[in-house]
């Protein structure tokens, strides 16, 4: 049986923006469609507000609801319930003049791409403005300045076919901005693209973001792509809202079931030799064994793991068997498996989470190991310093 302490409450998430300080709010928003076997519900009491300026996440299972959810932003759905207010603007009542209008300040890029075949890169960016009768001297400087944005001023007589996927992805960033829209939808931008090439466009995205304040709104399936560009995220369950917060705190410590679900590949899980090894109970004397105790880290406040901090609290010996932290918007979150050596009885569990004095959010007896399994190699904690783990290490 393990023993668990655990924080008695986590941090609150910043409260929603006001309607005056947000690129788009939805109030009470729902989506239901009609089929042949009866009404399907999609979307069901959706309230929230995205802040202007931020990189907004959508996550959720296949047919939560994310790309309808999305959509309803440019009203490429039209919601059955509630109303979605973008840059102040309910869309819902817009004439169908004002709807195309407004569509050119909400930029939109999608996994395939949707590229002219038969136009070049500079023609396949232009074709916006020219639908919408700008001047020949507009387009061409604005095309040639979002060429340049983009990385590909000089790939701009190509075609689609003589392009790699990220150069493609990259043609529709650059057409998607021509208007100069406060806001950019991203619908499975980076799904088509190898891992390279994903960290390459989402890096241009945050540049995008940061260097023009533009409000990037995102729904993917790749949680990576969530912790690397995102300031919050949403988590839709069967089209309604399972969580919703900074990214740090919702991967840091998730809540929902759904969340759990879908952040369970990005956990680290217990190395299988050290699984197999783990013994519920040790001998009565405790002789030859360590216990096996875990950290956790939630990105909460400022605790990080301080190794030397952690090798006073703790009785005996103590060596790292192995460990990962992480981090997202500044937080540290992840954990450390630690083999506690000697016979002197573990302090408190809570109190090693409570306090000035806590060395982490979270502490877990998992159970003991035989000493002839601790390798000399593992890292003695007292011997480490005041240093904090990045990355992972497992020996």
């Amino acid at each position: 049986m393990t023993h668990e302490a655990m924080p008695a409450q986590l941090p609150q998430p910043p409260r929603p923006p006001g309607h005056a300080d947000a690129a788009v709010v939805f109030e009470g928003v729902g989506k239901t469609y009609q089929s042949s076997a009866g009404p399907l519900q999609a979307l069901a009491g959706i309230d929230l507000a995205i802040a202007r300026g931020s990189v907004f996440g959508i996550i959720g299972r296949s047919g939560a609801g994310k790309s309808s959810l999305l959509r309803t932003i440019n009203r490429l759905e039209e919601p059955t319930e509630g109303r979605v207010l973008v840059e102040g603007v309910d869309i819902g009542r817009l004439s169908q003049h004002e709807l195309v209008r407004q569509r050119r300040r909400i930029g939109m890029i999608f996994q395939h791409f949707n590229l002219l075949a038969f136009k070049t890169v500079w023609d396949n960016v232009a074709l916006p403005m020219q639908v919408a009768g700008c001047s020949a001297a507009q387009t061409h400087a604005r095309v040639q300045e979002l060429l340049e944005l983009v990385g590909l001023a000089d790939k701009k007589s190509m075609y689609p076919r003589q392009l790699s996927g990220g150069q493609k992805q990259r043609v529709g960033i650059a057409r998607a901005l021509v208007h100069n829209p406060p806001i950019l939808l991203c619908d499975e931008a980076t799904s088509a693209l190898d891992p390279e090439t994903t960290q390459a466009i989402l890096q241009l995205l945050r540049d995008i973001n940061r260097r023009l304040g533009i409000t990037v709104i995102l729904i993917t399936h790749e949680m990576s792509v969530i912790r690397e560009i995102a300031d919050h995220v949403l988590v839709l369950e069967q089209g309604r809202i399972a969580e919703l917060g900074p990214v740090w705190q919702v991967f840091g410590a998730p809540q929902h079931p759904a969340t759990q679900a879908l952040l369970a590949p990005l956990q680290q899980q217990l190395p299988d030799e050290l699984r197999v090894r783990l013994l519920p109970q040790a001998p009565a004397d405790g002789a030859g064994h360590a216990r096996v105790l875990q950290l956790g880290y939630t990105g909460a406040g400022a605790l990080e793991p301080d190794l030397l901090r952690i090798a006073q609290a703790l009785p005996g010996p103590v060596r790292l068997l192995h460990g990962g932290v992480d981090r997202i918007q500044g937080h540290a979150y992840g954990r450390l498996l630690l083999a506690v050596g000697g016979s002197a009885p573990l302090p408190d569990l809570q109190a090693l989470c409570q306090g000035e004095q806590a060395i982490a959010h979270s502490a877990q007896l998992l159970g003991h190991i035989e000493l002839e399994h601790v390798a000399l190699e593992h890292v003695a904690l007292g011997d480490a310093g005041p240093a904090a783990i990045s990355g992972e290490r497992h020996v």
